[in-house]
């Protein structure tokens, strides 16, 4: 049988977040999860549709005027059966969107992803506990292979001084870039402007490779 997966939407528009923002992609939301972030604000259990790989490589290919595919969630490394089936039948850039986590999941894929785009689950922010040994040996594997990888913080006034000079400290050691992105209520910022410079100043003056990037698909009110 034909390896199939549930997908909770396909979709072009803009990439909002972190360094590609402003590109064209295909987006395909899986369905999957192994966390419960207190921000995710998505439901992933109603109007799912189901894909083999052959009619979703199909949908991916014939897509043109695209940057890259994007494969978000939820968590796409959940579906990393699939993925080894679908991955190698497509002929577009592949961007990864994921939580960090899944390391040895990601292993198994690398070859296939062009792009990754991580965040550091902060507990203070997704109440996901401490996850920084995780993230580190997620971006370990990425790294082996010479793969664009950089991190995104999602992060509120809760921020602790341990979470970012863990972030620090991780990003360093790989010397990669950290996008810090203020958490949203909906289509509103869950942190007050003068609040979010302090948290940047934070950073900046311990690690260069800084940058502060809001979810701007919100901004301009689009999915």
């Amino acid at each position: 049988m034909q390896n199939k997966v549930f997908i909770k939407e396909i979709f072009t528009s803009i990439q909002g977040e972190g360094p590609y923002v402003g590109v064209n992609q295909l987006f395909i939301r899986f369905s999957k999860c192994n966390l419960n972030c207190k921000y995710c604000d998505t439901d992933f259990e109603t109007d799912l549709v189901q894909y083999d790989s052959i009619s979703l490589a199909k949908i991916v290919n014939d897509t043109s005027n695209i940057h890259s595919v994007s494969l978000t969630g939820a968590e796409p490394l959940c579906e990393t059966d699939f993925l080894l089936d679908f991955l190698p039948k497509i002929n577009k850039k592949v961007y990864l969107e994921t939580n960090g986590t899944l390391y040895e999941n990601l292993q198994r894929l690398i070859q296939y992803i062009d792009i990754v785009s991580m965040d550091f689950k902060l507990n203070s922010a997704a109440g996901s506990g401490d996850l920084f040994i995780i993230h580190d040996k997620f971006i370990n594997a990425a790294k082996k292979y010479d793969k664009e990888i950089f991190a995104k913080v999602v992060f509120d006034n809760n921020i602790t001084d341990y979470e970012i000079e863990q972030c620090i400290e991780i990003a360093k050691k790989y010397d990669i870039e950290i996008i810090l992105q203020p958490k949203t209520d909906g289509y509103k910022l869950d942190i007050h402007n003068t609040d979010i410079k302090q948290v940047f100043n934070r950073f900046i003056n311990k690690y260069s490779k800084i940058r502060l990037i809001p979810q701007v698909h919100k901004f301009i009110n689009v999915q």
